[in-house]
């Protein structure tokens, strides 16, 4: 077993999170390594949408720019009752608490791979992207990561920090003991792309219909366009498994009922996963620190699991900087938990948790109180923006940062 010199800083992982951390950190003048097993490279669209106030911070980071004409810019987000129109929300109605007053539909494997391409470009910043950290230790001064690399060759190696931003299933997470709170929903959430084009039906690019037998989301996404492709996000049943011969017609069935239509939908593809609502009981055990989804799970109706852990990974990188830099003790590093766990368990779990309960309801005067709710907030500018300062996460940042 070999063992290297240390960075400052090791990152496993290598989605969003784990790349801004690595890219702020490589440009302050910090040594890291950051090591991924696959994650940077791949090319599912996984999530798509991208919250006006994680716009902005990546336009802090000089990526925007290079990440809009990858996506769609989408000002309009519509909610539905079944076929009802129940409310129509413009993000214009954000101009002044944002520079992005829009929201843009951009997959990750799309951002993924813009900041691999400007992390890499730092010199203080090494990818080992055939490599995963199957293990890890600490000791008061150091920490000591384990990790499986090319040809079963196992290499030791030092650090003064450990970033766990390894994604759900988190080794990190789970070789340090930190309990990840929470429950499992029974039913999985499919996903299905179709090149038809429902902007001709009159949906929005973005769209959320509440429906008490089988709710939908329905996006678009640039995917491999332009034109782009709507994805649709539909609830899979127990008694829907997803084998080999059952899974296109299940996806074509689901399409049908959402939208019917004469002809067999084109699908591009169609995929199915589980959904979690968990929150890691801590983000930090002494030199190790957890980010993203290592840290927190969300269902994805809000599309909040992305856009807060990038907000994660500015976070702690900057706390980092200066802890590292010497500007503050490493107590900086509480702070960065008490922020994100706040807003995790506070903002993120609750608003999602709800956010799927409107969509199913079935109870007749709780879906006619989301009906009125939802109308009311769309025909009152005040209560508009107050809705969309929260879906947007702008007021989840201010609050965190009043958090000392």
């Amino acid at each position: 077993m070999g063992q290297t010199n240390a960075s400052a800083v090791i990152i496993a992982g290598g989605g969003p999170v784990g790349l801004i951390i690595a890219l702020m950190l490589g440009r302050a003048g910090i040594g890291v390594t950051l090591f991924d097993q696959g994650d940077i490279v791949h090319s599912e669209p996984r999530a798509a949408t991208i919250h006006p106030a994680t716009l902005d911070i990546l336009d802090d980071l000089g990526v925007y720019a290079l990440v809009e004409p990858q996506g769609i810019v989408c000002p309009i987000v519509n909610y539905y009752d079944g076929k009802l129109l129940l409310a129509s929300f413009d993000h214009a109605l954000l101009k002044g608490e944002t520079r992005h007053p829009w929201v843009l539909q951009c997959e990750q494997d799309k951002l993924s791979r813009t900041l691999f391409a400007m992390a890499n470009a730092t010199s203080n910043v090494t990818f080992r992207t055939t490599a995963t950290v199957t293990g890890c230790s600490q000791s008061d001064d150091a920490v000591e990561v384990i990790v499986d690399a090319a040809e079963g060759r196992q290499e030791r190696h030092q650090a003064l920090y450990l970033v766990g931003a390894d994604g759900a299933r988190s080794t990190v997470r789970k070789t340090i003991g930190v309990e990840f709170e929470g429950f499992t929903y029974p039913e999985r959430f499919m996903i299905i792309g179709t090149p038809y084009d429902f902007a001709a039906d009159g949906y929005a690019y973005r769209n959320y219909i509440a429906d008490p037998e089988e709710w939908y989301n329905l996006f678009k996404i640039s995917w491999h366009g332009p034109p782009g492709i709507y994805r649709l996000v539909v609830p899979l049943r127990a008694d829907e498994p997803l084998g080999d011969d059952r899974a296109l017609s299940i996806a074509q069935r689901k399409l049908q009922r959402f939208n019917p239509h004469p002809r067999d939908y084109e699908i591009a593809f169609f995929n199915s996963y589980t959904v979690a609502q968990r929150v890691a009981s801590t983000f930090r055990k002494g030199r190790i620190l957890l980010a993203g989804d290592s840290a927190h799970l969300n269902s994805p109706i809000g599309a909040m699991g992305m856009n807060s852990g990038i907000h994660d990974a500015v976070n702690l990188a900057e706390n980092l900087i200066r802890v590292l830099h010497g500007e503050e003790s490493d107590a900086a590093l509480d702070r960065y938990v008490r922020q994100r766990r706040y807003v995790a368990t506070t903002h993120v779990q609750t608003a999602t948790i709800a956010n799927k309960q409107h969509m199913e309801q079935r109870d007749p005067v709780k879906r006619q109180h989301y009906r009125d709710e939802m109308r009311r907030r769309a025909e009152d500018p005040v209560l508009a923006k107050s809705f969309l300062m929260r879906t947007a996460l702008i007021d989840s940042l201010r609050e965190a940062e009043r958090i000392v």
